[in-house]
């Protein structure tokens, strides 16, 4: 491709989104840019504070507890209370009990503040799934949910390699600076950031109940989306959980792991931008199938790698899957959703990838214990195809875009719909 043509596919990608989407997205990257703590908790703990392993996988499971609780909690805050405040609220309380977490000393204190920095920290994901719904156009939705991934991957892998380096010079600068990163996310949100929910049928109301949570969880097909993204994210888990622990029963080493799933990066960051404009308007119903099954083969064709060069392109595999399935499924829960219910709908989706992060590391662990990690592999291939075949039976006459949502309630699609005492 010449530099003309990136340059043009650079502009059509960027080009007619909202201002608002651009200031959601940079408080996105600034965000990920400042996540020390997730990358170097568990040496922090055991290097650190001398801790066991138990107790920092203790920890760990404790934090992701907190994520689980708050998927629902947050998705009922953005319908009720509005995007932007559940964001703030979240953000600012992720900053602070991040900063406590570097200071306490106690293994009781610990575990209980780590709670609530997942808590906090996964609070605010469904508001701001729900407001990138609100303010871009369904036709632009798939990709605007691609760029925000592209900026957590972005993000993220910087931040992953800066942590050992900050974790050499001190651990609680670690957690400092990525409190303070938060803060600085809180502030583009406030001063920049408006809300977005669409605005109560009825005056005077503080939120609208016409959504509940036994609302979303009566919508059949929609919690069968549920239940198939977490049978997908109990497949992509083994990339950061079943992958290493097999890699080092074989004898690899822990430089070996890094570098073959350091590709998973690589990929997302070079390729998510040109896969999204290939998929960007074709039917989510055949991008879901082909995703799912090619994360459960890729993964499953570990069992089959003997060199680092042999892992290194089952990740190209299952990576590709990645690519695809984040912002179609993002987009196809906005499809199945209210305008004034996204809250509820986005918690109830992130529920199901929190609840697969907690699942996966037991499932993984006891699979490759009792039987071995060729039956882990063979055992992703077959829920990667029962993920396949759910999508193709789920999503038969999926209503064309903008369709659910006009029979369901009214939408702020053209511009944000805006509560008057929300705006900065």
């Amino acid at each position: 491709m010449s530099p003309a043509s990136l340059r043009r596919t650079a502009r059509e990608t960027v080009s007619g989104l909202p201002r608002e989407f651009w200031w959601l997205w940079t408080s996105t990257l600034v965000n990920r840019l400042g996540s020390f703590v997730a990358t170097f908790m568990a040496l922090y703990l055991t290097l650190d504070r001398g801790a066991s392993a138990s107790y920092a996988g203790l920890v760990a499971s404790l934090h992701g507890l907190g994520g689980v609780v708050s998927a629902l909690g947050g998705g009922v805050m953005a319908d009720r209370l509005g995007r932007r405040p559940t964001m703030l609220v979240a953000q600012l309380a992720t900053a602070g009990s991040v900063a406590l977490l570097g200071l306490v000393r106690d293994p009781v204190a610990i575990a209980a503040v780590a709670f609530v920095v997942g808590v906090a920290s996964n609070a605010s994901r469904p508001a701001v799934q729900a407001m990138m719904a609100d303010i871009v156009r369904p036709e632009d939705r798939v990709r605007a949910f691609s760029l925000n991934y592209w900026a957590i991957n972005l993000g993220f892998a910087v931040s992953s390699m800066a942590a050992g380096f900050i974790a050499e010079v001190s651990y609680l600068a670690g957690f400092l600076i990525e409190a303070g990163m938060t803060l600085v996310c809180a502030l583009v949100v406030f001063f920049r950031v408006p809300e977005s929910r669409p605005v109560a049928e009825h005056a005077g109301t503080a939120g609208d109940d016409s959504v509940r949570l036994s609302t979303v969880l009566a919508d059949r097909r929609f919690m069968g989306v549920v239940g198939l993204s977490f049978l997908v994210a109990l497949v992509f888990q083994q990339g950061s959980v079943g992958l290493p622990v097999a890699m080092g029963s074989a004898g690899f080493t822990p430089a070996d792991y890094g570098l073959a799933v350091a590709v998973n990066g690589v990929l997302i960051v070079a390729l998510q931008i040109p896969v999204t404009r290939f998929i960007e308007h074709r039917d989510p119903r055949r991008l879901l199938v082909v995703s799912s099954l090619l994360a459960g083969y890729g993964f499953g064709l570990t069992a089959f790698a003997g060199s680092v060069g042999a892992f290194a392109l089952t990740v190209c595999v299952w990576t590709l899957a990645e690519i695809v399935n984040a912002p179609t499924q993002t987009g196809l829960v906005v499809r199945l959703s209210p305008a004034r219910g996204r809250g509820r709908y986005q918690g109830m989706y992130t529920m199901s990838w929190s609840v697969a992060a907690l699942v996966a590391p037991l499932m993984s662990g006891t699979v490759i214990d009792r039987f071995g990690a060729a039956w882990l592999w063979g055992l992703t291939a077959a829920v990667g195809t029962v993920a396949g075949v759910g999508y193709a039976l789920l999503m038969r006459r999926l209503p064309a875009e903008g369709v659910e949502e006009a029979v369901r309630g009214p939408r702020s699609d053209a511009a944000p719909v805006t509560d008057a005492s929300a705006t900065p």
